[in-house]
C-alpha cells in the first residue's frame, strides 16, 4: 500500500493534460520530438543533386564572370560537405555502445551540427572578402546566364530542403541540413533578382552586393545552429527542458525529502540524459516506483535516459549535495 501511494503521487504532475504513453513520441532536446528517423535516402538524393549543381553553377559562374554565382556555388559546396558530415553522424549515432564509448557514438550528431555551423561561417568569410573586392572593382556580368542558373538552384535546393523538412524540429543535425538547403533556395532567389536588375540596368556592381547579401543570409541562418550546437557540446540543458520544473517534480514525489546533484545534458541531438540524488529517509522505494518516475521524466520532459540515486540516511551528508559541487 505504501508503494502504491508513492506511485500515485509521482503520477500526479502538472503536465498530465499533455501526457501520453506513445513510446515513439517524446520531447527531444529542442522540445516536442519523435523518435529519430532514418534520412539515408534524403541525404543520398540531396548530396547527388547538390554535387551536380555545384559543378554546373561554378562553371557558369566562371564563364559569365558572376561573383554571385561563384559565391553561391561555394556555399553549395560547403552544403554538400555539410550533408556528408550530417549523414555520417546520423549513421554513427546508431552504433551500439561499447566498453569505451558507453553511450555509443550518439554525440557525433552534435559534433556534426557544430562543424556545419562553423564551416558555414568560414565560407561566409571567403565569399564576403571576394565580394568586397568586386564592389570596388566591378566587372561585366552575363545577367541572363545568372538568372537561368540561379533559377535551377532554387529548384534543387528547394527539393532537398523538402526532404528534411519533417525532421527539422526534432533533430538539430537534420535541422542543420534543412537550414542549409532552405537558405540556399532563398539565396538563389536573390541571385535571380540581382540578375534581372543587372540585365536591364547594366549595374555590374549589384553582383557584388548580392554576394554580400548572401553572406548576411548565411550568417543569420547559421547563428541559431552555432548557438545550439555549441551549447549541446558543452552539455547544457536542452532549451526545451526546464530544469527547475524537473527538480520541482522530483521534490514533490512521495517520500522525497531533498533532491541534489541534478544534471541534465544531451546525449545526442535527439536524446537527453539525467542523473540526480534523491534523499528518501523512509527507505528504498522499490523498482516499480523508480520506473514510474523514469517514465514520467520521459513523457513529460523528454528525458529518455535517467539515473536516480537514492539516499536513505538524512544525517549522512552527501559530498555532492552543494549546488556548486560537480
Amino acid at each position: 500500500m505504501i508503494r502504491r501511494a508513492r506511485q500515485e503521487n509521482c503520477m500526479a504532475h502538472p503536465h498530465d493534460d499533455h501526457a501520453h504513453d506513445d513510446p515513439g513520441h517524446t520531447h527531444g532536446p529542442g522540445g516536442h520530438a519523435h523518435a529519430p528517423a532514418n534520412y539515408g535516402t534524403a541525404f543520398a538524393i540531396g548530396i547527388g543533386l547538390n554535387s551536380a549543381f555545384v559543378i554546373v553553377e561554378g562553371l557558369f559562374g566562371y564563364v559569365s564572370n558572376s561573383m554571385a554565382l561563384v559565391a553561391d556555388a561555394g556555399h553549395n559546396l560547403s552544403d554538400v560537405l555539410g550533408l556528408v558530415v550530417a549523414w555520417v553522424a546520423a549513421v554513427l549515432s546508431r552504433r551500439a555502445p561499447s566498453a569505451r564509448f558507453t553511450y555509443g557514438l550518439r554525440g557525433s550528431s552534435i559534433l556534426a551540427a557544430l562543424f556545419n555551423a562553423m564551416f558555414l561561417l568560414v565560407a561566409v568569410g571567403a565569399i564576403g572578402w571576394e565580394a568586397i573586392q568586386r564592389l570596388w572593382h566591378p566587372e561585366p556580368v552575363a545577367g541572363g546566364t545568372v538568372i537561368v542558373v540561379a533559377a535551377v538552384g532554387i529548384l534543387v535546393n528547394g527539393v532537398t530542403a523538402y526532404l528534411f523538412a519533417s525532421g527539422r524540429k526534432d533533430d538539430l543535425n537534420i535541422r542543420g541540413a534543412y537550414l542549409h538547403m532552405a537558405a540556399d533556395a532563398a539565396v538563389s532567389g536573390g541571385v535571380v533578382v540581382a540578375g534581372l536588375i543587372i540585365l536591364f540596368t547594366g549595374w555590374a556592381w549589384l553582383d557584388a552586393v548580392a554576394s554580400l547579401v548572401i553572406s548576411a543570409v548565411i550568417i543569420w541562418g547559421s547563428w541559431g545552429l552555432l548557438r545550439d550546437s555549441t551549447a549541446m557540446s558543452l552539455s547544457a540543458v536542452p532549451s526545451g527542458i526546464d530544469p527547475a520544473a524537473v527538480r520541482d517534480y522530483l521534490e514533490k514525489c512521495s517520500g522525497v525529502a531533498e533532491v541534489h546533484d541534478l544534471h541534465i545534458w544531451p546525449m545526442s541531438t535527439t536524446e537527453v540524459a539525467m542523473t540526480c540524488h534523491m534523499v528518501m529517509p523512509a527507505g528504498q522505494p522499490g523498482d516499480a516506483y523508480l520506473m514510474e518516475v523514469a517514465r514520467r521524466l520521459e513523457v513529460d520532459f523528454g528525458i529518455q535516459h535517467s539515473t536516480l540515486q537514492i539516499e536513505i540516511d538524512p544525517g549522512l551528508k552527501c559530498a555532492l549535495a552543494p549546488e556548486h559541487v560537480v
